[in-house]
């Protein structure tokens, strides 16, 4: 939709997209850094070569290091999940937690985090691939919207009629009007994405939810995961300490060669990324 404020500079034509990213120092002007060093962070062009400003959030990473973890499970996606859980949704033992977009790179780890600390995780995705998934995840239910004649129902069948604490809420739109249906007195909303409409043209319409907002006395917060860079060492170190352990597990979709990005970007948008396990 045109008019759109975002928390991000729109990409501009003509200019390299860019994005979270990982390299190999090949000259540095930078005490920080040097050549050989491998480094990881936010805003670098989508190009083979590229120069970062000083000032640059940018992580050296140990010389063995993954760059698929440094960017996803213990990346972005990974502390957007660990940040969102606990500073957002100000998650309890043994709450009941509904997550949609439930098996991407962020979901999964919402859902596994979960389940560390205790709680019953219901996720919900677009395939029954990603349906399975979630059970090898460890997911106490996993719901395919796209064949669900009923999310709400489904969701209450699941839950054992005790109702949502937690909705960590990736996707936005109609699968989202369903989930409030099922919150608990004093639940927390978590607004983390709204991927239903991203490419949407028009302002969407649906079912109004203040009154939910109101009579359940809800919590809903959206959030930057950036919002939280100072701590970003402290989300690290957990969930690098979780996936040592084997308690939490991701997968990444991989693409060769530098003419793949494009595929691998729309991968986001049509529900193809999902690929092999790490």
């Amino acid at each position: 939709m045109t008019g759109r404020k975002s928390y991000v500079a729109p990409f501009e034509l003509g200019k390299a997209i860019f994005g979270a990213g990982a390299g190999i120092v090949e000259e540095s002007k930078n005490p920080a850094f040097a050549p050989g060093d491998v480094v990881a962070g936010g805003g670098l062009n989508w190009a083979e070569y590229t120069v970062i400003p000083a000032g640059a959030s940018l992580n050296k990473l140990p010389s063995n290091a993954d760059p698929v973890i440094a960017l996803s499970v213990c990346g972005g996606t990974g502390l957007t999940a660990y940040f969102g859980l606990f500073d957002i949704g100000s998650l309890k033992d043994g709450e009941t937690v509904v997550v949609s977009g439930a098996s991407g790179a962020t979901g999964s780890i919402v859902g596994q985090i979960a389940k560390i600390k205790g709680c019953r995780v219901i996720g919900l995705a677009g395939s029954e691939e990603k349906v399975e998934w979630l059970k090898e995840l460890g997911f106490d239910a996993a719901i395919n919207y796209k064949t669900s004649k009923d999310i709400g129902a489904d969701i209450k069948a699941a839950t054992g009629d005790k109702g949502v604490d937690l909705y960590f809420d990736n996707v936005g739109g109609e699968i989202s009007d369903a989930v409030f249906l099922t919150m608990n007195d004093f639940g927390r909303v978590v607004h983390c994405g709204a991927i239903s409409t991203y490419n949407s043209t028009e302002q969407p319409t649906g079912p109004r939810r203040d009154w939910l907002i109101i009579s359940r006395r809800l919590r809903c917060q959206g959030f930057i995961v950036t919002d939280f860079l100072p701590r970003f060492p402290e989300g690290i170190k957990q969930l690098g300490e979780w996936v040592m352990a084997g308690k939490v597990k991701h997968r990444a979709t991989v693409k060769e060669g530098f003419d793949s990005i494009v595929d691998a970007f729309l991968g986001l948008f049509d529900g193809s990324n999902l690929q092999d396990a790490r």
